[in-house]
């Protein structure tokens, strides 16, 4: 089945010397590739003009033309080709330039053919992602899907999602998951694998990196051996092991330390790692699926999360939009949220009150689909009548704010930001006060998790002398 979906992509080997070409032609071959050669670049661009090429293996270092220069020239020319570099000479620093400047992957001399036919293997996953895209284009057109798995929502920008998630469940991609905290990253993450047919029946591990220190994470992910590190009373079996066959969904991939991330590339990279304390080496196959609510590539420019880790998980990415750029899904979730608690608080309630709906649908929603259905689950509790007012919400002062902001929605988007700022703020101080400045009450006061409610404190330059008082 592979050679049959393999002899349809066309691949061209540049390399001036004679054995390393033939190597890779015969290599190449036997997967059932249709490949072509050239020795040099000048000759690589002259058959680029006679027979359509899907991908490109070219030598960094090449007499007059290098590989960067051929990948130069494709970029510019033929975009839709594919670039790997091969180099003796490969720091990560110029293998992740060559990334950084469009190619697909590189490989390091001498050439291993595992690596080589995963780095493939991958590529072709993602040109046939590519072309599903555009058959399922017209289909998506003319049909709108009000939920997916157990995502709620119809919104343009929700079939957008539902549409990657679609393509990428058949592959063995890596999966990136961005948006904000509450925008439901790990309901993707299980839909993904729960449409995945040869996947679904098999583990899906869910893993809250941003929750556990180094070390709890580093042995939570590769487990540990008996003896490792005091407490260590047996072996144990890590996620990545548990996962085997399935998913493992990693959460917060920005709390990774220097540490776990090389190890976590190695993963990705070999599908091999070792048990904290074990010389074992170990295999996986799990799907890897990682979230973030950070902007990876500020971390990147930072320095505090590696470039080439990023351009490894970041394979396929999904952008979840926040809520208050999907109110056409607010109802749907709404009325989910209601007919969901009153069916677990054995309560009959229909509706939101005209007032309470007008509330909720105008207000910003910070922490976004976890703010708004711990905000139904509290109302349902609250109240003793068959419709919610808005006075059943706990904290319900709170949301006072948006009357202020729905009347500045026609100002400039600088403008609105900053409208929205202060209200933010004190939304934020009062709930504060209301939790004793307890941050992790706070936290899930607001919808949102420790880590984001820090930063928003950051930004605001809310006082931290206070916070540590009451910690």
């Amino acid at each position: 089945m592979k050679k049959e979906l393999y002899s349809a992509y066309h691949i061209l080997i540049v390399d001036d010397e004679p054995l390393i070409r033939q190597s890779l032609y015969e290599i190449l071959r036997i997967e059932g590739y249709k490949v072509h050669m050239a020795q040099n670049g000048e000759e690589a661009i002259e058959l680029l003009k006679k027979f359509h090429i899907d991908i490109i293996l070219t030598d960094m270092k090449l007499p007059k033309m290098s590989g960067l220069d051929i990948l130069t020239f494709v970029k510019e020319n033929k975009p839709d080709i594919e670039v790997i570099l091969i180099t003796g000479f490969g720091t990560i620093e110029s293998a992740v330039d060559a990334m950084r400047k469009g190619a697909a992957d590189y490989i390091t001399k001498p050439i291993n053919d595992s690596e080589i036919k995963i780095i493939l293997n991958q590529i072709v996953e993602r040109k046939q992602i590519l072309k599903e895209n555009l058959n399922l284009k017209k289909i998506i057109a003319q049909t709108s899907r009000k939920s997916f798995c157990s995502i709620i929502g119809s919104s343009p920008k929700m079939q957008k999602v539902y549409h990657v998630i679609d393509c990428v469940a058949s592959t063995n991609a890596t999966v990136l998951i961005t948006g904000e905290s509450g925008t439901g990253k790990g309901l993707v993450a299980r839909a993904i694998h729960e449409s995945d047919q040869n996947r679904s029946e098999k583990p899906f591990v869910e893993v809250s990196c941003g929750a556990l220190s180094e070390t709890l994470l580093e042995s939570e992910l590769f487990g540990h051996a008996k003896g490792s590190f005091t407490g260590a009373i047996r072996d144990k079996e890590g996620r990545f092991e548990i996962a085997q066959g399935g998913t493992i969904f990693l959460d917060e991939i920005d709390a990774f330390s220097p540490n776990l991330q090389a190890k976590l590339l190695r993963v990705l990279q070999d599908g091999v790692f070792e048990r904290v304390g074990d010389n074992q080496t170990r295999r996986t196959n799990a799907r890897i699926i990682v979230a973030t609510n950070q902007v990876l590539t500020d971390l990147v420019e930072k320095e505090l999360f590696r470039e080439d880790l990023y351009y490894r998980i970041n394979v396929i990415s999904i952008q979840l939009p926040p809520l208050r750029e999907r109110r056409d899904d607010i109802d749907s979730l709404i009325t989910h949220f209601i007919q969901m608690y009153a069916q677990k608080n054995n309560k009959k309630i229909t509706k939101l009150s005209e007032d309470a709906h007008k509330v909720f649908i105008t207000y910003e929603w910070p922490g976004n689909i976890r703010e708004l259905e711990n905000a139904i689950e509290g109302a349902v509790i609250m109240t003793k009548d068959h419709v919610i007012n808005i006075s059943d919400v706990p904290n319900h002062t709170k949301f006072s704010a948006s009357t202020s902001l729905s009347t500045n929605k026609s100002s400039s988007s600088k403008s609105l930001k900053k409208v929205l700022e202060q209200p933010e703020r004190e939304l934020i101080l009062s709930v504060l006060d209301e939790c004793n400045w307890n941050r992790n009450k706070a936290a899930a006061n607001l919808g949102i998790n420790r880590t984001t409610l820090y930063n928003k404190m950051k930004k605001f330059k809310i006082i931290f002398d206070r916070v540590k008082t009451h910690e």
